[in-house]
Formats: C-alpha cells, sequence, structure tokens
C-alpha cells in the first residue's frame, strides 16, 4: 500500500502551489493597479496646481503633472507607459464650460486621457498574450489664481 503512494505528496503540493501562485500574483498585480491608480490621481493634483499658478498652456504644467522635473519632459518616471501627451490642460469660465478669454477663466482642470495600463502577470507567463487595461480619464479641477501674472502689472512671472 505505501508503494502506491510514492510520490502523491509531490502532485499535491503541485496543485497547492499552483493555486498558490496564481493568488500571489493576483494579489501583486492588484496592489500595482492600486498604486498606479493613485498615482494618477496625485499626478492631476500635482499639474492643477501648478497650471493655477503659471501661464496659460505653460510645457512645465504637463511634465510636472507626470512627474518629471519642471524643465524635462518624456515618460514618467514612476508611472510606466505615462508621458506629457496623456496630460491635457483645460481653461473653464463660471459654468464650467472651456474658455479662451483670459478674463473669463475661474477654473483649471487638469486631465489625463488614454492611458493603458499593462498588465504584469503575462509576461511572467509564457504564452499569455500581452494585455493592457484602458484607464478611465482622471482629472482634477481648481479655482484660477495668478495665472502667471503679477498684480503690479510687471508681466509675467517664471514658471518652474
Amino acid at each position: 500500500m505505501r508503494r502506491r503512494q510514492n510520490g502523491l505528496y509531490i502532485v499535491e503540493f503541485a496543485l497547492v502551489a499552483a493555486l498558490f501562485f496564481v493568488l500571489l500574483f493576483g494579489v501583486i498585480e492588484f496592489a500595482r493597479a492600486l498604486f498606479v491608480w493613485n498615482s494618477l490621481t496625485e499626478a492631476t493634483r500635482r499639474g492643477a496646481r501648478l497650471a493655477v499658478v503659471c501661464p496659460l498652456d505653460h510645457p512645465s504644467i504637463a511634465n510636472v503633472t507626470v512627474f518629471n522635473a519642471p524643465g524635462t519632459d518624456g515618460a514618467s518616471p514612476i508611472v510606466a507607459g505615462l508621458d506629457s501627451s496623456n496630460v491635457v490642460t483645460d481653461y473653464l469660465d463660471q459654468a464650467g464650460a472651456p474658455t479662451a478669454n483670459f478674463n473669463d477663466i475661474r477654473y483649471v482642470r487638469v486631465s489625463i486621457v488614454g492611458f493603458q495600463h499593462t498588465l504584469l502577470i503575462p509576461a511572467l507567463l509564457p504564452g499569455l498574450p500581452a494585455m493592457t487595461l484602458n484607464a478611465p480619464s482622471f482629472e482634477t479641477t481648481l479655482p484660477r489664481e495668478s495665472l502667471g501674472t503679477v498684480p503690479d502689472g510687471a508681466g509675467s512671472t517664471q514658471c518652474p
């Protein structure tokens, strides 16, 4: 009887280990997705805080939004696949409609649109196709502040 059960523990371990690793990788991937979600929310906050004090459509707004230094651009060092092309800055009037008239601007909205999150699990498991999730648009709206102008009429301020 004992001879017939030789190696049974290896089969049991293989079944339990497979389930364990699937759950482990699922938890890791879910945690990565939450990190990306929170990072995109924080990115729009950073961009909106800068946009309300910088001149209209200043290039630093998009760069700082994606966690880059003000003078640099390119891909985000924190969120893979995010770059300044995903950032949209809108200047809104009192009713919330986009406006181009400087004196009518009451709010600034910074959005991240068109971002796709690439899942890590397919890269770890051979044979699975690459999978991406289309993220919803993230946005933050703040009331305008100086928009880069100096109160004494001396021109505009330098935005970082």
